[in-house]
């Protein structure tokens, strides 16, 4: 069994470094911006607003049905056609906002079908208009029920972003298949890919895992 090329992987740490800092950035900018077109899209369903509840629909069955290969393709290869360009990183971001965005819609849309009619109508006795109650009653409430999905949306986000390099942008996944292809240290490679996967995903995991535990106790007292 041939061993490891140490000196071929410490020799490329900081090359993946900056691979990593660039997924990072990727991967928490589409987990804000799904988050963004998330919480007015799930409260748009729920309320059920006219004609914009139609749109929200089938923005979350296009979105979440379409590949987001094919996405990243229309963005960066078909906009230049109609004379929209933009950077490889600017593509992906978008792709992956506008894929997390309908996930993240569903997820709190369950959140706050949680939240109980009686706690709404009382809000609507006293006084409260739709858009208070939203604020001070439904949000607290459903952001709690929708704290594992969320999670898990995000964590998705993030491994989801290992398709970007399709359309050159040089994530880990690109710079792997380019070092394969430059110098054949496939297992190298690979181990470099995982360790950085790991690195960026399992803090994020364990961080949510333990924001679910203190919800919890909070919400059980």
């Amino acid at each position: 069994m041939p061993s490891l090329d140490f000196e071929f992987i410490v020799l490329h740490l900081p090359h993946y470094g900056k691979a990593l800092l660039l997924t990072l950035a990727l991967g928490l900018g589409a987990i804000l911006g799904s988050l963004l077109v998330g919480l007015p899209g799930s409260l748009i369903l729920h309320f059920r607003t006219p004609v914009l509840r139609r749109v929200v629909a089938a923005y979350v069955e296009f979105s979440r049905n379409t590949p987001l290969l094919a996405q990243l393709f229309f963005l960066y290869f078909g906009l230049p056609a109609i004379g929209i360009k933009w950077s490889g990183f600017t593509c992906a971001l978008l792709g992956l906002t506008f894929l997390g965005g309908g996930y993240m819609i569903e997820a709190l849309r369950a959140g706050i079908e949680a939240v109980g009619r009686p706690q709404i109508e009382s809000a609507l006795g006293i006084g409260l208009s739709r858009p208070q109650i939203a604020r001070l009653v439904v949000l607290p409430q459903a952001l709690v029920s929708a704290t594992p999905a969320l999670a898990a949306n995000c964590i998705f986000l993030l491994k989801e972003t290992s398709v970007v390099g399709v359309i050159a942008v040089a994530d880990l996944m690109h710079l792997t298949q380019d070092l394969i292809g430059l110098y054949y240290k496939t297992t190298e490679s690979l181990v470099l890919l995982v360790a950085a996967y790991v690195i960026l995903v399992v803090p994020v995991s364990l961080l949510f895992s333990r924001l679910e535990k203190a919800v919890r106790r909070a919400e059980f007292g």
